[in-house]
């Protein structure tokens, strides 16, 4: 019975993770821009301008972002549009009924989506938005007339179309081989208009604030990797005195 059971499990966890890792993969995020506080500086940029119009990020003062090295002037007078102080929280003044009118659904909480859109399988949360915001499609069908690979039939439009240019999505219809079912596959992008960035410095751009939106959700996580460093460093040495202590106090005892 105990096999039997185990057995059982072992293929829902099976199962469960193949069901999470449907869809496309997910692009792998620049880490290193986690470092590069040039970087976040210019992803904090891109957020305020194209994000935080819709999205609002509650949990985030304005003030905050002198830790990225920025004063309070750079932050009043380059990231602060709407005549808040810098010590205000990141709000907007969208009503949610509005939103929910508008698109169909009310724009999520952007503090802590880079955590919470972690998926097993498939990658960290700043995976899926590196991914996410670089896959928007043209899509006639839809109330919006964009789309998106990564979040299918997604209310959210392209906000990024000037930066990225339009695309159009190919797919095409094939058989698959254990199923025997027609599956719609998709096989790339057709350009149709060109933005005002080339396709590498359109990704550059997307990883700054991919970055901005990591930091963003955890501002303490550089400080707390590096403490926790000299904690296990700590930790070591001081296991190396406690073994020695260890067979000093007991030489004696046989």
């Amino acid at each position: 019975m105990l096999k039997k059971l185990i057995t059982t499990l072992l293929a829902a966890l099976a199962l469960a993770g193949a069901a999470r890792a449907e869809g496309p993969a997910w692009d792998r995020f620049p880490t290193e821009k986690m470092s590069d506080m040039v970087a976040l500086q210019r992803g904090a940029k891109l957020f305020v301008n194209y994000c935080l119009n819709c999205h609002a990020a509650s949990y985030m003062r304005f003030n905050k972002l002198q830790d990225l090295g920025l004063s309070d002037q750079q932050i009043k007078e380059n990231l602060v549009f709407t005549g808040v102080k810098t010590g205000d929280l990141m709000k907007i003044a969208m009503d949610p009924n509005d939103a929910k009118e508008w698109f169909g659904t009310t724009p999520p909480d952007l503090t802590l989506v880079a955590r919470s859109r972690a998926e097993h399988g498939k990658g960290t949360g700043a995976d899926y938005l590196y991914s996410y915001l670089r896959n928007f499609y043209r899509d006639d069908t839809k109330a919006t007339g964009w789309n998106n690979l990564i979040f299918p039939s997604v209310a959210m439009p392209n906000v990024l179309w000037q930066l990225q240019g339009q695309q159009r999505a190919v797919f095409e219809d094939e058989k698959n081989e254990h199923s025997g079912e027609v599956e719609h596959v998709f096989k790339g992008y057709q350009p149709i208009t060109q933005g005002s960035m080339s396709a590498a410095e359109f990704n550059e751009n997307v990883a700054d604030l991919v970055a901005y939106m990591q930091w963003m959700s955890e501002p303490a996580q550089g400080q707390r990797v590096r403490i926790g460093v000299w904690v296990l460093i700590f930790l070591a040495f001081f296991m190396v005195i406690a073994w020695r202590l260890n067979a000093a106090y007991w030489k004696d005892i046989k």
